[in-house]
């Protein structure tokens, strides 16, 4: 009997679309195939793939990949080329089903190493219900003698998130995935940085970290720890997904997160925010224009599958237009331009149509074989930022130079 072998992003609305869609496949192609799908983590899903070589020794058919470890992957020979599978059996409306801001960072020179899973570019997550409240309005009003509004620049995020934060009701004004894996602290950071101006890149530095720009940018984010106003107190142990979780159970009032979890909140029949939830740009230095951040996740074959054909005919049905729109349903974020457009969709999810916007503001990360490594040095550099009172500067100094090792 034949098995596939499935690393999926641990992710509830995942797993249980992707247990869906493979039941669709099994009524349509009946076989006597078994999958297995195994969520995991993401600090779990680099050392399957890498510390492990799960991606070469057959431990895996069909992955679930970032972007983030897609250049590492290609360097060390790990996933399956498939343009020969694409060309003999083209997933629906290939041609024209994704913006090139999904389908770039998985190509190199021509070669094909994934198709898109789920997306949706980091945005600014509000509760629609808090701001449109008249008392809370009229309370804002009077304690800061302006209207209350989705905040548009980082002084005015801090003064709402204040405004919000009432322990007593269990009600915080944001949360920020401060856990340190790697990922969503040097995200943060990112955004810090390029809401004010700033570049990781600089000249032919793929990344340059000591910058007064960039010193600025941590300020703001160890300030946000150590002070704790307005903060969500668990937001040192979350990674993203439990700042998501937290934000869809009531007890945060915004956050700078991923825009699946804005709308898995609004239609996820356990979400205590269901239906009340909204997206906006996210802040920025007065002046500067708003970032985001495209990282999106990929279905791609391990190199060490045995049954590569078997486990591309399964992501060519997942990828379709109504698995990709069921994805979206579940409480993932579906990539293709149809899904975006479509009616149902934008009925249950009113800013799902904001999508595209995002993606024209996004910036992505160097594609670089050692970013993890590189990325857990800034991660490292954050988290000592929050814990210590070493000037910013001399921790990015400090950091560039191990840096420097790397590029």
């Amino acid at each position: 009997m034949n098995k596939l072998r499935f690393a999926v992003r641990k992710f509830d609305p995942f797993e249980q679309a992707l247990e869906k869609c493979w039941s669709a496949y099994q009524q349509l192609y009946p076989s006597n195939v078994e999958m297995e799908f195994v969520p995991l983590d993401l600090e779990q899903l680099t050392e399957a793939f890498f510390e492990k070589q799960g991606l070469q020794n057959g431990d895996w058919d069909i992955v679930h990949i970032n972007t983030d470890w897609i250049a590492r992957a290609y360097e060390s020979k790990g996933l399956r080329v498939l343009n020969d599978l694409i060309a003999q059996n083209p997933p629906e409306d290939y041609d024209h089903a994704w913006p090139d801001s999904l389908t770039n960072l998985q190509q190199f020179e021509d070669r094909i190493y994934g198709l898109p899973f789920h997306d949706g570019p980091e945005c600014l997550v509000v509760r629609r219900d808090l701001f449109e409240n008249k008392d809370e309005q009229t309370r804002f009003q009077e304690l800061h003698g302006k209207p209350l509004k989705v905040p548009t620049t980082w002084e005015e995020f801090l003064t709402v998130a204040d405004f919000f934060t009432r322990p007593e009701e269990n009600l915080y004004g944001t949360v920020f995935a401060g856990y340190p894996d790697g990922h969503n602290a040097v995200f943060d950071f990112c955004i810090q940085l390029w809401s004010r101006g700033g570049e990781l890149t600089d000249g032919d530095k793929v990344v340059q970290l000591n910058q007064p720009v960039a010193a600025e940018a941590l300020d703001f984010y160890r300030a946000l720890f150590q002070n704790q106003s307005g903060l969500h107190p668990q937001s040192a142990a979350y990674e993203s997904v439990q700042a998501g979780q937290a934000f869809a159970r009531g007890e945060v009032a915004m956050m700078v997160n991923w825009f699946g979890f804005a709308s898995w909140a609004q239609i996820d029949e356990g979400s205590a925010v269901r239906g009340k939830v909204d997206i906006a740009p996210i802040p920025s230095k007065p002046g500067q224009m708003s970032p985001s951040l495209n990282v999106y996740w990929l279905y791609a074959i391990a190199q060490g599958s045995q049954h590569a054909a078997l486990a591309y005919d399964f992501i060519r049905f997942a990828v379709s237009k109504e698995n990709d729109k069921q994805l979206t349903l579940a409480g993932g974020v579906g990539c293709r331009y149809s899904t975006w457009q479509d009616e149902e969709i934008n009925q249950s999810i009113p800013f799902y149509n904001k999508l595209a916007a995002l993606h024209e503001t996004a910036h992505t990360l160097p594609r670089l074989a050692n970013w993890t490594q590189i990325a857990h040095i800034i991660d490292e550099t954050v988290t000592n930022a929050v814990r210590s009172s070493q000037s910013s500067l001399s921790l990015l100094t400090e950091a560039q130079e191990k840096i420097n090792k790397w590029i």
